[in-house]
């Protein structure tokens, strides 16, 4: 048949009919099968079909000449009038899909389905309340209200605490030294000023710059 795949069991008459008539004879074989408008079944049915049948993906083509989550048949398809709403089932909309199967259901029976017995799909059941208009989903809902974001909360983030300026020791002052440092200076321009080296000066006044050489300060009074 045309939507059983063949290694599940032989096609039906009524599928093989509609592949011999072709799209153009399929839409003439419709009444002659018998179509009946109480043959519906439930979109919570048709999806119990379609998972068994294509694992619930309606745009499935895997190349195996059947379309759609209902697994279509391009003569089934073309038979049921779902070229109406695309070329392909797997190129129609779930609730397209849905509406063709309500009507191959009406002309084939359940049996068009091998997994019909998944689905628990029968003849008599209540019509699918779906809506074929392109890009629309199976069933028709109210539009829900988008909820509103709340503006961003600014969080103020507290200023730091100014931090104290740690205090410079006060110059060691030498009563006996016969130069006093001025701003600017270091060991070696006073020791090269004076004909010596840097090393004789700390050496000479280490007891008033300290342990590091490179740290004076003005007003300190060298022994030169």
């Amino acid at each position: 048949m045309l939507i059983n795949k063949g290694k599940h069991r032989r096609p039906s008459k009524a599928v093989r009919v509609a592949t011999l008539a072709g799209v153009a004879g399929a839409a003439v074989a419709v009444p002659l099968m018998g179509a009946s408008s109480a043959s519906a079944a439930s979109v919570a049915t048709w999806d119990a079909v379609a998972q068994c049948e294509s694992g619930g993906n309606w745009s499935i083509n895997t190349g195996n000449n059947y379309y759609g989550g209902l697994q279509f048949s391009q003569s089934s398809w073309a038979a049921a009038g779902g070229t109406q709403y695309a070329p392909r089932a797997d190129l129609a909309t779930k609730s397209q899909q849905i509406a063709a199967a309500e009507k191959l259901l009406a002309i084939q029976g359940p049996g068009a389905w091998s997994c019909a017995g998944a689905g628990n799909l029968t003849s008599g059941g209540p019509a699918a309340n779906v809506d074929t208009s392109s890009g629309s989903g199976t069933t028709k809902a109210a539009p829900q209200r988008k909820a509103e974001t709340p503006a961003p909360q600014h969080k103020s983030t507290p200023a730091p605490a100014p931090q104290q300026q740690k205090s410079q020791p006060a110059p060691k002052s030498n009563p006996h030294g016969n130069y006093t440092v001025k701003s600017g200076d270091t060991l070696a321009k006073i020791a090269k000023a004076h004909g010596t080296n840097w090393k004789s000066v700390y050496a000479n006044n280490k007891s008033v710059i300290g342990g590091n050489p490179n740290l004076i300060f003005p007003g300190q009074k060298l022994s030169i």
